[in-house]
């Protein structure tokens, strides 16, 4: 599992870690309320970590008890 993005994305949906990913892996549909990481594309770099603004990204080992569900979520988005 790369990284996963939960829940504080939600409402906020900023693109800023969409801008600075170097291989396009950060994906989002205009109905989706986040955005979702491709673990197939993902090279694990990092560089949204200082850009994000809500701390929403987490590694998928790492990801707070109450954020599990959003790993689920990210596999079905790539489904």
């Amino acid at each position: 599992m790369a990284f996963v993005i939960t829940e504080p994305c939600i409402g906020v949906k900023d693109a800023s870690c969409v801008d600075v990913c170097p291989v396009s892996c950060i994906k989002s549909s205009p109905e989706a309320e986040q955005y979702f990481i491709d673990p197939g594309t993902c090279t694990n770099c990092n560089y949204w970590e200082p850009v994000c603004p809500v701390t929403a990204i987490y590694d998928g080992f790492n990801v707070p008890a109450q954020h599990d569900a959003y790993i689920l979520k990210n596999k079905q988005f790539f489904s």
